[in-house]
């Protein structure tokens, strides 16, 4: 599996943390966030994310900045990009469910580092469902 991931200063504890359970389950990863806590732009990391899922150079995207909006207000400006903002696990399981969601945008300022985590794993577990819901999706993006 290969993963892309982007964060603002706001996020780049949880990446960190993020990086290490991927490279346990032996994930490729692209890193496209800043390392340091200096103020960074959320767009400059979440645009090249969104464009490696949308190109297909990776399976899925991961972007933290401090409420997830901004992260993932800018990666679904991308065509075939879904990114769902995430602060529940069972919020993370629709979104793959019912959503086939391929970018989570986490609010690093508002889930604490345990359920960022837990809601990482979700996102990677949950398979999308289809059936009804594959109409819908492919509905999303503008013809």
């Amino acid at each position: 599996m290969k993963i892309a991931i982007g964060n603002d200063h706001a996020g780049t504890e949880y990446k960190l943390a993020i990086v290490g359970l991927l490279k346990s389950m032996q994930v490729e990863i692209t890193n496209h966030g800043t390392d340091g806590t200096d103020s960074v732009d959320y767009p400059d990391f979440a645009h090249p994310v969104a464009q490696d899922v949308e190109k297909g150079k990776v399976d899925f995207g991961i972007l933290i900045c401090g409420s997830g909006n901004g992260a993932c207000m800018t990666a679904n400006k991308q065509q075939n990009v879904r990114a769902a903002l995430c602060w529940t696990k069972e919020i993370t399981q629709l979104a793959r469910e019912h959503n086939d969601a391929n970018i989570i945008s986490l609010p690093a300022r508002y889930i604490a580092l345990p359920q960022a985590l837990e809601i990482i794993s979700t996102f990677l577990n949950t398979p999308f469902s289809g059936g009804r819901h594959e109409r819908r999706v492919e509905k999303i993006p503008l013809q």
